[in-house]
Parts: structure tokens; sequence; C-alpha cells
């Protein structure tokens, strides 16, 4: 999986961030999934080397709008293009009637199938949001001042790495036949010969984990979330200092960010959904919060628009 930070400011864009928005690429199937849909979602679309036209899934976390503005403008440009194949959204009760509503009053017609689906009860129930062949998804309720979800995405374990010399050392021909025996499964050859794939591929190997968390104040339904995550992507709205005003706001602080993933025992941290207030000139800065995180959880790096990264490199 590849992560691609579209906007990481919270409340309004600044000069050098945007509002909310991650991309989730899954380059094996083409794939595009969105995580918020800020205001100017699309213009950083056009800023990146990402692929709009992959766009499949859309998740949003809750209903503010530097979560939500962004929607309909990106959803009437992919109508505008005729080339979409169909978009999922998935977010809280009101997303339906929020798009259903702007879309009437401005006119606009969506030519390509859009379907929506409410994560309340799944996140209740503690059930899949979506099982897609290859990926599920999870969601749990966090805690701020409208309702808002965590969603997490898992790739299913996939078939250990098939030993290709292995193969030709016992006269297996090249082809089709190689990806069937990569699966697990077992051919006949020509000659007679039941070839077992599994005997021929090593253990399975584990899927990655993404982690999307915001907004939210220190929740430890995220920590359950997050559990053994290979990277979480958690707002970090105010620093340390402030923790106050954060609990007053429903918002994290750095080193709530921090505790969340020690306690979760997770491999990466991102901190995201950065007040405007921390910028270079001020009394503090992204950097100040990202050393407050580390402090307790070193793996932590804060984000930046267009920052991208490559999650479960081991193939």
């Amino acid at each position: 999986m590849q992560v691609t930070f579209l906007g990481t400011s919270s409340g309004v864009p600044t000069r050098a961030r945007n509002v909310s928005a991650v991309a989730l690429r899954l380059p094996q199937r083409a794939e595009l999934w969105l995580f918020d849909c800020g205001e100017g979602t699309q213009h950083q679309f056009l800023r990146s080397d990402l692929r709009v036209s992959q766009l499949r899934r859309i998740f949003v976390t809750h209903m503010h709008g530097d979560h939500v503005f962004g929607l309909p403008g990106l959803l009437a440009s992919l109508g505008l293009a005729g080339s979409c194949a169909g978009i999922d959204l998935y977010g809280p009760d009101p997303l339906r009637d929020y798009l259903e509503g702007v879309m009437r009053t401005s006119s606009t017609r969506i030519g390509y199938p859009l379907r929506t689906h409410r994560v309340k009860e799944a996140a209740a129930r503690g059930t899949l949001v979506l099982d897609d062949d290859d990926i599920t998804v999870r969601c749990t309720a966090l805690t701020h001042r409208v309702p808002a979800y965590a969603y997490r995405v898992d790739q299913k374990p996939r078939a250990g790495r098939f030993d290709v010399e292995r193969a030709r050392a016992l006269g297996i021909p090249p082809g089709p036949v190689y990806a069937e025996l990569k699966a697990g499964r077992s051919v006949t050859l020509d000659d007679g010969r039941v070839i077992r794939g599994e005997a021929l591929c090593g253990p399975p190997r584990p899927g990655c984990s993404v982690v999307y968390c915001t907004d939210t104040v220190f929740s430890e339904a995220a920590v359950a979330l997050a559990r053994g995550a290979d990277l979480l992507i958690h707002e970090s709205t105010f620093s340390h200092g402030e923790a106050e005003l954060a609990i007053a706001r429903q918002h994290s602080t750095s080193t709530m960010a921090a505790q969340t993933a020690l306690e979760a025992g997770v491999k990466q941290l991102v901190l995201t959904h950065l007040s405007p207030r921390y910028v270079a000139g001020n009394p503090m800065t992204p950097d100040d919060l990202v050393a407050e995180a580390r402090a307790i959880f070193p793996e932590t790096v804060v984000a930046k628009d267009f920052l991208s990264l490559t999650v479960g490199t081991g193939g």
C-alpha cells in the first residue's frame, strides 16, 4: 500500500497545508481509496502523481467541513470526466443527506453509480465495514463533538513466496500454470503429474495494515483498533502544553497520539491535522510537536502535504 497525504491542516487551509485528505493507493489492483475530502482536495490530486481516475472508495471520518467540503466538487468533476466506474462512500449517517442536498440544490447530475454506506452499526457491533477480496476494513467510534469514526485497513495474509527455481527443476513450463501454483492451487501437467502449489510456496506472509484516526481526544477505542498496525495516522491538533484546550475541543495533542501508538504497539506513527498556529516563526512548530511525540514513541514523523509512505515493502 502507498499512503499519500493530500491535506494535513486542521480547520482551515494554510499556504503550506490543505485540509484533511489521505489517499491510499493499491498498486496491485490499480485502485485508489480516499480518507476524508476537505475543500480543495481535487486540486491536491492535480498537484500529485496520483490518478483520480483510479478512485473507487471514499471513507469519511465525520461531517465537519474541513473533512467533507471537497466531496461535492470532486464527485461532480468525476462525473464530467465521463470515465468513472462508480464510487462507494462510507461514513456517518448524515453523509448521504448532505451529498443529496448539495447535488439537488446545485442541479448537479452524477452519471455513475454512487453508493453510500453508513458505518455506525459496524462500529457499534465490531463487524467489518468492507471485505473486498484481499482487503478488510473495520472502524470504531471516536470521542469528538460530533459522531466520528476511525478506520483500519488490513491486507489479508498472502501466499508464501513461489520458488521459481524449484519449479523449473521439476520441469514445469513457465506460463499461466505458475500463477495457479503461486496461489497455492494444485495443477495437472500435460504429462499427468499433479503438482501441489503449496509445496512450491513458502509460509504465508502477513498482510500490512493502516489505521486512520481523526478527530478525537485520547480514546481507548482507537488503541484497540490500532493494535499491532504497521502505520497509525493520528491527529495532533495541539501541543502537549495545550492539553486543556485539546480536551475541551475533543482533539488530541502530540502526546495523546504518541500514547495511542505506544499502547497499541504500532510500527510507525504519523502526526497529521495540525493546528495552523504551528508554523515556523511561532513559539511552537511542527518540529516541536514531533519531538514531544518522539519522547513517548520514537518511531514518529509529522506529515506534510504530498508526503508519501509505502507500507508493506516486504512484498
